[in-house]
C-alpha cells in the first residue's frame, strides 16, 4: 500500500508540474546583466528578441562558450548559467516577448 501512495504521489507531481515563469528565470538569473527594453552590460531582450530565432536563443544560453563566433561576436562574457530545458524553453519565451518592444 505505502508503494501505491507512493507511486501516485510522484505521479501526481510529474503530472502537474508546471513550466517555469519565465519573468521568474530572467530574475534570478539573467537580471544582473540584462534589462528588458534597455541597455544593461547586455543587450536588452527587446534587441536580442529582433536579432534572433528561439533555437538562437536557446544554444547561446546553454552553451555561450561554444556559440559566440557564430553568431559573429569576438568574444563572450557571457557565464555558463546551466538552465535545464524547461528553463530555457520559459527564458526564450520571455525573451522573443519583447520582439518589437522599445
Amino acid at each position: 500500500m505505502k508503494k501505491l501512495i507512493i507511486l501516485f504521489l510522484l505521479f501526481c507531481s510529474v503530472a502537474f508540474a508546471q513550466k517555469p515563469d519565465g519573468k521568474k528565470v530572467f530574475q534570478t538569473y539573467c537580471w544582473g546583466c540584462h534589462h528588458q527594453t534597455a541597455m544593461a552590460f547586455g543587450p536588452p531582450f527587446s534587441q536580442i528578441a529582433t536579432k534572433r530565432t528561439k533555437e538562437e536563443i536557446e544554444a547561446y544560453i546553454a552553451s555561450p562558450k561554444s556559440m559566440y563566433k557564430a553568431f559573429g561576436y569576438k568574444r563572450t562574457v557571457m557565464t555558463q548559467l546551466h538552465l535545464n530545458a524547461q528553463e530555457l524553453d520559459a527564458i526564450s519565451d520571455y525573451i522573443l516577448s519583447y520582439k518589437g518592444k522599445k
